[in-house]
């Protein structure tokens, strides 16, 4: 390679430009690669948290009650330090927003259209027999395996179930991960109990948490015991003088509700179901995690080099009623695995963990601090976001479903990146069954392939959300045009991305979408 400067070049300019044409990540201005952490929370809803997501006509964060039930200082933290999103959504489903999470595809994409049985296919009775349940598979292309390529150590400390049992996509290193502890096929712990060997020792065996044999017979909280690991794994990286990347993918908050005791008296007293209760102290759990993680890269020096994500990775599945109703995810419409925005809006901010304005990463990839950004995003957009951060080139022939989140970041909108979101679940039996959501804009359509009690019988539900947030307004019969314009685009993204579809009958023809 000949370059030829006409100005003169800072040598660290110089350098980033030759190691980045050879797919080697480096910083801005000569700077050390930045660090990235995903700190992914299951199933752990928008309204999950002190911290208010949703806002009113004007922009401004508006609180509701279950802000005032759920204590999260170190959410407030964070969204102090950085930035909120008030439309984020990710699949209503676990492992699908997981694989979307790795490959910056949406559900319709990659295939993982349903949670990942451990145990083998559970499409359903009418579900597609051609969707992805054995998950991914060594030579996809996955975020961290890019990252590691580059001279990344990529680390994933906690729940995987992104494959099956017996598949290779069951060990994350097949993946693309360096370094795991406490992942494997399954999707929600035995216990979260030490006492418990987080179910070996007692309890539900077939989900006993691999890989945490130091802490079993001890009164160390699950939580606890993963954000001890992923400490220890990114100080390790820290001494060998390496770019990280962390997934630390907690356990909590999904069932079983067992209580933290560390936080029973918060809530022992108040008016609420014990499980709701138990519910609250997995929460809190969870948000001494996120203040542990972020305290630990400023004592190890590189908070202000490292950028952290946070997310859940579905709507809420807080036991508190109908995951159709108003209830779990209030004053949002659903739940887990619903149709509705209470079943795909989740908690997500971003900031880097130390603000420095000196800083040359952060002087390049910009984070707002105590922000809240409107325009609608995804989880897939974390995919081509943490590339951009690192200054990794995506692989020519991925196609990716996400946008680089870079703007929004910093607070502005961009007038770019289009306004759309696709969740397709051709499965049952589940919170819903047999549905594919389409949001462009302001506009939601539902589409039900077995019409049913949920739509009135009808094939379709339609939502201004700009007018009509918590989708009590079904305006099917009074908007055809809007209704005919968004089926088009549905049916489009769905053809974009080879989508598999439910079926007649086992084994019968495929059921694609009628537009009306």
């Amino acid at each position: 390679m000949n370059l030829v400067f006409k100005k003169p070049m800072l040598l660290g300019t110089v350098l980033a430009l030759l190691f980045a044409g050879a797919g080697v990540a480096v910083g801005a201005e000569g700077e050390a690669p930045p660090n990235i952490v995903v700190f992914l929370v299951d199933d752990m809803g928008v309204m999950d948290t002190s911290v208010p997501f949703l806002t009113d006509r004007e922009g401004k964060a508006k609180r509701y009650a279950l802000n005032d039930f759920y204590r999260t200082p170190n959410m407030e933290r964070m969204a102090r330090l950085g930035i909120r999103f008030n439309q984020f959504s990710a699949m209503s489903v676990c492992s699908p927003s997981r694989v979307s999470l790795l490959t910056g595809q949406n559900a319709a994409r990659h295939r993982v259209t349903n949670w990942i049985d451990p145990n083998g296919d559970n499409s359903g009775p009418n579900g597609p027999a051609d969707w992805n349940w054995a998950g991914l598979k060594p030579g996809d292309v996955t975020l961290p395996g890019l990252l590691r390529k580059s001279g990344y150590r990529t680390i994933h400390v906690g729940k995987g179930h992104i494959a099956p049992r017996g598949k290779a996509g069951e060990d994350l290193r097949a993946v693309g991960f360096d370094d795991t502890v406490g992942s494997s096929s399954i999707g929600q712990p035995g216990s979260y109990y030490g006492e418990d060997g987080y179910g070996k020792i007692k309890g539900a065996k077939a989900n006993a948490v691999p890989g945490l044999e130091a802490y079993h017979g001890t009164k160390t909280f699950l939580t606890d015991a993963l954000t001890l690991e992923a400490n220890a794994r990114v100080a390790g990286a820290v001494r060998e003088k390496k770019p990280f990347y962390l997934q630390l993918s907690h356990y909590a908050v999904h069932s079983p509700w067992q209580w933290d005791s560390r936080y029973v008296e918060h809530y022992r007293n108040l008016n609420k179901p014990n499980s709701v209760k138990a519910f609250a102290t997995l929460v809190e759990g969870m948000d001494k995690s996120l203040g542990e993680m972020l305290d630990h890269l400023d004592k190890l020096g590189v908070a202000d080099n490292t950028l952290v994500f946070f997310l859940g990775d579905n709507g809420s599945d807080a036991p508190l009623g109908d995951h159709q109703a108003v209830a779990c995810s209030a004053p949002l419409r659903g739940g887990k695995g619903s149709q509705y925005e209470g079943g795909t809006r989740v908690a997500f901010m971003a900031a880097w963990a130390k603000a420095n304005a000196d800083n040359p990463n952060q002087r390049s990839f910009a984070v707002a601090g105590g922000a809240i950004q409107r325009q609608q995003a995804s989880i897939c957009d974390i995919f081509p976001t943490a590339l951009a951060v690192a200054g990794v080139k995506l692989p020519d022939g991925h196609k990716l479903d996400g946008v680089n989140l870079q703007r929004l970041l910093t607070g502005k909108a961009d007038g770019t990146r289009p306004e759309q979101f696709l969740m397709h679940f051709p499965h049952a039996p589940h919170r819903a069954d047999y549905f594919t959501t389409w949001r462009d804009g302001d506009w939601k359509v539902i589409y039900h392939y077995f019409p049913g009690k949920a739509s009135g019988g009808s094939h379709y539900q339609l939502f201004n959300l700009r007018d009509d947030p918590f989708e009590q307004d079904d305006l099917v019969q009074s908007k055809p045009v809007e209704l005919k314009r968004l089926m088009g685009g549905l049916v489009a993204a769905l053809e974009a991305g080879g989508a598999t579809y439910p079926v007649d009958r086992p084994g019968g023809t495929a059921l694609m979408p009628v537009m009306p």
